[in-house]
């Protein structure tokens, strides 16, 4: 079933919402929609109140690891955790309290996939716990994944052998459409289809997404297989399309229809 999974971005230290298009070691070139007072397990404790489960926590850029840390401590084996996660950090993250950890840059080698460090990343933590992120960004023919925070394009395509080579190693992907994340300028409905159609195992789908109606829509296109992250459009997060509290009334719905 298609549930709304919420997130904790996590950008120096504090809770963002971020044109993901825009990250860069520049600071110039950053864009923020929203910038919170609140401390990270002020998020966490509010997901936990309401039950919601699968929620990311992603550290954008280094400094973040402590503010993480809290999130997870306030909803243990409840959020997954990712953003900067190798093979020497990854326990140590989960005996913090995440429940997956969410790998993506350091699986690539000079932007090709390197299928030992699948393996050894798979074998480290259990296959179980690990979400493989397969963020991406459109090209003349489909999608190539994208990392270093969405800036480099590997040579990795979004395929149906691709997702079914990595569906062996992990639990779930995480998949960011970069092109439209955190513009709340519409859903990449051509990618939900795709991701729907190929991939094995369970898909959550974030960008782009500017309303609880989103939802419904990526239920109708995905048949109910693909999972839902809205981040900027919340007005949680200071946005105006979409109320928090209809994204958990949706989760409680598709419970008890389920």
């Amino acid at each position: 079933m298609t549930i709304f999974r919420p997130c904790i971005d996590i950008h120096n230290a504090k809770v963002k919402q971020i044109v993901g298009s825009s990250l860069s070691d520049s600071k110039e070139t950053l864009v923020t929609n929203f910038e919170s007072e609140l401390p990270p397990s002020w998020y966490a404790n509010l997901y936990k109140k309401d039950a919601l489960l699968g929620g990311h926590v992603i550290m954008l850029g280094p400094g973040n690891e402590h503010a993480a840390k809290e999130a997870l401590a306030a909803y243990p084996n409840a959020l997954q955790v990712g953003g900067g996660i190798h093979l020497s950090n990854a326990i140590d993250f989960l005996e913090a309290g995440a429940s997956h950890v969410i790998v993506t840059s350091w699986i690539f080698q000079d932007g090709r996939l390197d299928m030992d460090k699948v393996q050894a990343i798979s074998d480290l933590v259990g296959k179980s716990r690990l979400v493989l992120d397969l963020s991406c960004k459109r090209d003349k023919d489909g999608w190539v994944v994208a990392i270093h925070q969405w800036q480099t394009r590997t040579s990795t395509e979004i395929s149906k052998e691709t997702l079914e080579e990595l569906g062996k190693y992990c639990n779930e992907f995480l998949i960011h459409a970069a092109d439209v994340e955190g513009k709340q300028g519409g859903m990449d409905l051509d990618l939900i289809a795709f991701l729907a159609e190929n991939s094995p195992i369970p898909v959550t789908y974030a960008g782009g997404a500017q309303s609880v109606e989103d939802l419904e829509l990526c239920k109708k296109i995905s048949k109910s297989k693909v999972d839902l992250t809205i981040g900027s459009a919340l007005d949680i997060f200071g946005g105006k399309g979409a109320k928090y509290s209809d994204c958990v009334q949706f989760n409680k719905k598709q419970t008890k229809i389920d």
